[in-house]
């Protein structure tokens, strides 16, 4: 009977981390991590606060609005991007279809063009998130004393003033936690990269998480993968306490 031998596990210090940032793929993938969440946090939370703006008014067939503004949040990533797969095919897509009656010939395979493909999975996220966002900001917004609005409005300030002086700055607790969560989603989310573009074409659309499930799960790579989730953690627990050390400091 053969009887398999396993090798002891070596500690090799800090080898893993050099031979990932040794590696010009991993490189990669940290670039695209920060364009992906560059391009889906501040986008989103900045859509989600013009979408409560729009929706919190109290006329009639308003609730409408808020629920076509929050359904995608409702779908499951997997099926958004399957929705979206189909907005993105080469011919007849709507968005190529969209392309051609304005005149525009550009490039037409979204999810397989390198320079496209991560634009691609970045606009699924900005759908999918703003809505959500919006539910947050929508519930701040209604929890803000009237009174404040009121003598706000007898000093003659106007609309731009009431939102930049008064209603932004009452929401910042609101944004930080926004801006937490939407955080963390960007690291956390990669469904619709699954669906969307499996990382490619040539890793132009792989992220941090996918890139981790990748090393563990495809490549069976412990160690690499290992490091991963720790360079993760450390990423997502500096942000998350450099968040609350800079909100409590405006607030003394």
């Amino acid at each position: 009977m053969n009887i398999a031998r396993f090798r002891e596990p070596t500690f090799i210090g800090w080898g893993n981390y050099v031979k990932l940032f040794s590696d010009p793929y991993f490189i990669q993938v940290i670039k695209n991590t920060l364009v992906y969440v560059l391009g889906t946090v501040p986008i989103s939370i900045i859509l989600g606060f013009l979408f409560a703006l729009l929706v919190n008014r109290k006329v009639r067939g308003i609730g409408f609005f808020r629920l076509a503004f929050f359904h995608p949040m409702v779908l499951p990533m997997v099926s958004a991007a399957t929705i979206w797969l189909f907005l993105f095919t080469p011919d007849y897509g709507l968005f190529n279809t969209a392309l051609r009656f304005l005149g525009y010939t550009g490039p037409e395979n979204w999810t397989g063009n390198p320079n496209l493909a991560l634009l691609s999975v970045i606009i699924v996220a900005i759908w999918k998130n703003s809505g959500y966002y919006m539910v947050f900001y929508l519930a701040g917004l209604q929890n803000l004393p009237e009174d404040v609005f009121e003598a706000a409005a007898l000093d003659g300030a106007n609309s731009w003033q009431t939102l930049w002086k008064i209603t932004f700055p009452m929401l910042r607790r609101t944004t930080l936690f926004i801006t937490i969560v939407a955080f963390i989603d960007s690291f956390r989310t990669v469904d619709h990269i699954f669906v969307l573009t499996s990382g490619g074409p040539s890793r132009a659309s792989t992220v941090l998480l996918f890139d981790l499930w990748l090393e563990r799960f495809e490549y069976q790579n412990i160690g690499s993968s290992a490091a991963i989730t720790v360079i993760f953690v450390i990423v997502l627990l500096a942000f998350t306490v450099t968040n609350f050390i800079t909100s409590e400091r405006k607030e003394a």
